[in-house]
C-alpha cells in the first residue's frame, strides 16, 4: 500500500516508474499558491514519465480525494488537460425539470466522455478531478490542476434557472469585474465561504502575483473565446454565452482554466438534449477541439 501524497507512473504492462512526496498547496496573501513540490524525476519536474503510449500516472491524495488517473497521450511529453466534473457527493448540485436528473451526474458523465473523445484522439494528456459521486472542496479540484501542473482547467457544471424558458450554453471565464450581475451572483454562490482571494499588500511577491493573475485571465479569456468558437453552430448557446466573474476554482488552478455551464437543467429542452448521447457528442467534439487548438496554438506561440 502506497502512502498518502505519493505519485506513482505505471507504464505499459503496469511497471512503476518513479515517485516523489506533495507538498500540501497553501493560500497566501489571499491567492492560492502550490508549496514546493519535490521529486526525484517524472511528474512535477517536467521531465516525460516512463512508459510507452496508454500508460497511465496515478496521484494519490489525501481523503476525500481519490487518485486521480492521467491517460497519456500518443507520443511523450504531451500537455496536460484536467477536467473537472462540477458538483458530487454530499452536493448534487441542480436539479433536472422532470425531478430525476442531477447536475453531478450530467457533468460526470460529459467529462467521462470528453476524456474518452480526446483519449481516442491522442493529441493530450487528460484527467479528471472525480472519477465518482465524491465530496470535493474548490481547492480540492484547483489543488489537483496545480499540483500535476495542468496546461489548461475546464470546469463543468449544468445551469438552473428560476425563467423556465431559459436555456443554452455557457462559458465563463476569470476576471476581478463581473461581465454582469448575474454572473456575480453565481461567482459568489459556486465560491460559497471560502470566498476568492484577492490578495492584499504591496510586496514584490504579492505584486509578482498579481501579474500572474492578470496573464492568467488574458489566458482564460481566450480559452473561452476558443470553446465558444468550436461550439456556434454545434451547440445551442444562451444570449451572449461569454460571461466573466471571479471563480475561486478558476484562479486557483493556476492555468489557463473556463468554467463551461452545458445547459439549463430547468429546461425541457435542454434537459433532453443533456440526457442525449447524441447531443452530448455534439458539445463534447467542440470542447475537445477547442482543447486541442487552445494547447496547439499556446505551444505554438511558446517557440516563436
Amino acid at each position: 500500500m502506497r502512502e498518502p501524497g505519493y505519485v506513482q507512473v505505471a507504464g505499459e504492462g503496469g511497471s512503476r516508474g518513479r515517485s516523489g512526496r506533495l507538498a500540501g498547496a497553501a493560500l497566501v496573501g489571499g491567492l492560492c499558491l502550490a508549496a514546493g513540490v519535490a521529486f526525484a524525476g517524472g511528474v512535477g519536474d517536467g521531465s516525460p514519465a516512463r512508459g510507452g503510449i496508454g500508460s497511465v500516472q496515478t496521484l494519490a491524495l489525501a481523503a476525500p480525494v481519490e487518485d486521480v488517473v492521467i491517460t497519456e497521450a500518443r507520443a511523450p511529453g504531451r500537455p496536460l488537460v484536467i477536467i473537472d466534473p462540477g458538483h458530487g457527493g454530499a452536493d448534487p448540485g441542480a436539479k433536472g425539470v422532470s425531478g430525476n436528473v442531477r447536475e453531478s451526474d450530467i457533468t460526470l458523465q460529459l467529462a467521462r466522455e470528453l476524456r474518452q473523445a480526446l483519449a481516442e484522439r491522442g493529441r493530450v494528456r487528460v484527467g479528471l478531478t472525480r472519477d465518482g459521486d465524491l465530496t470535493l472542496t474548490l481547492d480540492d479540484r484547483s489543488g489537483i490542476a496545480r499540483r500535476l501542473g495542468a496546461d489548461l482547467f475546464l470546469s463543468i457544471h449544468a445551469d438552473s434557472a428560476a425563467n423556465p424558458l431559459a436555456r443554452g450554453a455557457t462559458v465563463y471565464s476569470l476576471s476581478d469585474v463581473a461581465s454582469d450581475p448575474d454572473a456575480a451572483r453565481f461567482a459568489a454562490a459556486l465560491n460559497g465561504a471560502e470566498g476568492i482571494g484577492t490578495g492584499a499588500g504591496g510586496s514584490a511577491q504579492a505584486l509578482l502575483a498579481d501579474l500572474a493573475v492578470r496573464d492568467q485571465m488574458d489566458a482564460s479569456a481566450d480559452f473561452a473565446v476558443r470553446v465558444l468558437n468550436k461550439a456556434a453552430g454545434r451547440v445551442a448557446l444562451r444570449p451572449e454565452p461569454h460571461r466573466f466573474a471571479a471563480f475561486r476554482v478558476l484562479r486557483c488552478a493556476e492555468a489557463p482554466a473556463v468554467l463551461f455551464e452545458a445547459g439549463y437543467l430547468s429546461n425541457v429542452e435542454d434537459e433532453a438534449m443533456l440526457l442525449s448521447k447524441e447531443a452530448r457528442a455534439r458539445i463534447v467534439g467542440a470542447l475537445a477541439q477547442a482543447i486541442e487548438v487552445e494547447l496547439a496554438s499556446r505551444a505554438a506561440a511558446r517557440s516563436r
